[in-house]
């Protein structure tokens, strides 16, 4: 039974993915072990070290369908390691003739971190798919939104006018970024590892660096300088970069989350028949989607210092830290994969509330103005005195609940220097957003 709701087949709906699950399960980790096995056998037959009908053999028995999952359990529990017992398995599936040139030349972790490179690259593949969808989604929103005029918030309380479509490409530019990052990266993490017993590939004599090309030619990896059996950066960037990945993500869950209590209520999560539900509350709809986005990150913020530990491996073969990456790196690609499922079913059916976002602006009485009023009033006043007068006119408005205009025209200051139609105009929001358009349409051009 699993201990982990993200593997269990209940709460495994809310955490994580089935793709992601069959791409990182430990059935498809032995499945890459085979293969990588397999590739061994026919690079070295290319070079004329194995013969080729034994490379052959050995590819053909390299499936997970053939192996005893009980005895492999029992050898791993004796070994500590699940290759010893593997290649056994192995060796007798391909037949006498051609078991004996299993695992020529390997050690133990090469096996097993290439297998791990394998369910990593078919990982971040489907990461990438689904992170292109997510900033396809925030881009139509961004872009139908780019003029949605809405109160931006510091400090949770109401700062200056903003557009709902310059708060989504705040939300997308980021993930924007972690696309590059994500193809940037995959070379230094689709790695081959093939050492041998000390990195040195000392069984292998002077064809030690051709079978390695061959191999990662075979596996279609990069192929590294030196063997990185205790050099885990490739390793601990992924797991940072899905850190990363999944802060951007918490970003926009927070912002939706808090932007969809009552008295706010300027958007809501895609309404489904009893999604959010309460067991004792009919009226509810809870932020499901964004709850789990901000769960699932930050199981995945908790792996990233797991790894970062793990690079301090001892010597040319690490005892501990090693074993320690296989509890992080198929949870945090899990996590993270599931994560942006949940990005991608809020950002592609998102209820924008334009008129409740009107309403909300309009709140204050024009408070929100204030900043757009002192800087109107400055060249006439001097900035310091705008300030002061300004301000003093927000302390009578909030005292009194009247809007910031009306309080405006009692300032002797003000009145002297500016007729009632300015000082209208002075407070209206719609007249003070800057640069927020054209902020979209960078953050657009750069998606494009």
């Amino acid at each position: 039974m699993p201990v982990n709701p993200a593997d269990s087949p209940v709460m495994g709906v809310l955490y994580g993915t089935d793709a992601m699950r069959a791409a990182m399960s430990e059935r498809a980790f032995l499945q890459r072990m085979l293969d990588t096995e397999a590739a061994l056998a026919r690079a070295q037959a290319r070079l004329g070290i194995v013969p080729p009908e034994a490379a052959a053999a050995i590819t053909s028995a390299a499936l997970v369908e053939k192996l005893d999952f009980e005895a492999l359990g029992a050898a791993t529990r004796n070994t500590g390691y699940p290759v010893v017992g593997l290649v056994k398995q192995l060796t007798a599936a391909a037949g006498p003739d051609a078991g004996r040139w299993t695992h020529w030349g390997a050690t133990t972790q090469d096996i097993m971190d290439t297998a791990v490179v394998l369910q990593m690259r078919q990982g971040l593949a489907l990461l990438r798919a689904e992170l292109v969808e997510v900033n396809a989604a925030l881009g139509q929103l961004a872009r139908r939104h780019r003029g949605t005029i809405m109160a931006g918030r510091t400090h949770l309380q109401h700062a200056l006018p903003v557009t709902f479509g310059y708060k989504v490409a705040v939300w997308l530019s980021p993930l924007i970024t972690m696309l590059e990052r994500l193809d940037q990266m995959r070379p230094r993490v689709e790695r081959l590892q093939f050492g041998g017993a000390a990195g040195t590939l000392a069984s292998l004599g002077e064809q030690g660096i051709a079978v390695q090309k061959e191999l990662a030619r075979e596996l279609g990896l990069a192929c590294p300088d030196i063997p990185w059996h205790v050099a885990r950066d490739g390793f601990c960037e992924a797991v940072n970069f899905l850190g990363l990945v999944c802060g951007a993500l918490s970003k926009i869950a927070t912002d939706v989350i808090l932007l969809m209590q009552t008295e706010v209520a300027e958007v809501n999560e895609p309404h489904v028949t009893g999604r959010g539900g309460s067991s004792t509350m009919p009226q509810k709809r809870n932020p499901i989607s964004c709850e789990y986005i901000i769960a699932q990150s930050r199981g995945v913020h908790a792996l990233v210092p797991q790894m970062l530990s793990a690079m301090a491996q001892d010597q040319e073969r690490g005892t501990g830290p090693w074993q320690t990456e296989l509890l992080a790196i198929g949870q945090a690609f899990n996590l993270t994969h599931g994560a942006l499922a949940q990005a991608r079913f809020l950002a592609e059916g998102l209820v924008v509330d334009p008129a409740r976002m009107l309403k909300n602006l309009a709140s204050t009485g024009g408070l929100i103005a204030a900043e757009q009023v002192m800087m109107e009033l400055a060249p006439v006043l001097g900035r310091g005195e705008a300030h002061h007068v300004v301000n003093h006119a927000c302390d009578v408005a909030i005292a009194e609940g009247i809007p910031l205009a009306q309080a405006l025209e009692r300032e002797q200051e003000v009145t002297a220097r500016v007729d009632r139609a300015r000082i209208a105009a002075m407070c209206n929001p719609e007249n003070y957003l800057g640069s927020a358009l054209r902020f979209v349409d960078q953050v657009l051009e750069r998606l494009r």
